[in-house]
């Protein structure tokens, strides 16, 4: 399993927010880039980073501040947030980033990312699928988790693995910024369904047993944020319990 340790950004800074909600932003006091190599220093291989001003607004607000870490720290980054065009994709990868990761085009225009998939290669592409339970089917959001669709989250996820996906980033929007563990049941499915599929699980990462956890269903990778920054477990003691998956 590879840990990704997460860093959001707003105008520059560190934040996380509460189940996706803008008005519930904590913000942190250290710059991503000092951030990056601390957990660099602690041997994390990747980072996970989320331009949240552009999941709002598109572009690429913070694409600076994520180019520097790509230049001067040395770990592997994918990031998100407002991607939604070749351009968008070319400009991360050019400034030295390894994975792009998509999330409201992937289910507006499934079509369209497909055909990013086979241009840009699925090892390039991260598929972001956050989803929400409503009644018995689960439905992602868009647009920085402002909107619901009504697409099946499994039946959208078929579609995109007959496409070639390889990575897949799903968070149970519910679960994201609480602290209450992830949903261990929703990735175990996954699992079962696509077990082709490196899955990374992302939301609500609270105590090192959901390493374990987690690991036991073969899930892929675990992006980890509010726990690393508020101090809930060390980072090289999950990077212990983790096991290399050499994705």
């Amino acid at each position: 399993m590879i840990i990704y340790p997460a860093i959001d950004i707003i105008d520059g800074q560190c934040v996380r927010l509460r189940q996706g909600d803008f008005t519930q932003q904590t913000t942190y006091d250290m710059s991503p880039l000092a951030l990056a190599q601390e957990y660099a220093n602690a041997g994390a291989e990747w980072l996970h980073i989320v331009d949240l001003d552009a999941a709002q607004a598109n572009g690429n607000n913070n694409l600076d501040s994520i180019a520097a870490i790509a230049e001067t720290v040395a770990i592997k980054i994918q990031t998100g947030g407002g991607v939604r065009s070749v351009a968008d994709i070319e400009q991360r990868l050019a400034a030295g980033i390894q994975r792009v990761v998509i999330g409201s085009i992937a289910v507006e225009q499934p079509d369209t990312f497909c055909s990013w998939l086979n241009q840009f290669g699925a090892q390039h592409i991260v598929a972001a699928l956050d989803v929400e339970r409503h009644a018995d089917r689960w439905l992602p959001a868009v647009r920085g988790w402002q909107q619901i669709t009504d697409r099946d989250f499994f039946d959208l996820l078929a579609q995109l693995n007959q496409a070639g996906l390889t990575h897949l980033l799903c968070t149970d929007i519910g679960r994201d910024g609480m602290l209450q563990g992830p949903n261990v049941e929703l990735y175990r499915q996954l699992q079962q369904k696509f077990p082709e599929l490196m899955i990374q699980a992302s939301g609500g990462v609270d105590a090192l047993a959901n390493i374990t956890t987690l690991r036991q269903h073969q899930i892929a990778g675990l992006i980890i944020g509010k726990a690393l920054l508020d101090g809930r477990f060390d980072l090289r003691a999950a990077l212990q319990l983790a096991e290399p998956s050499g994705a």
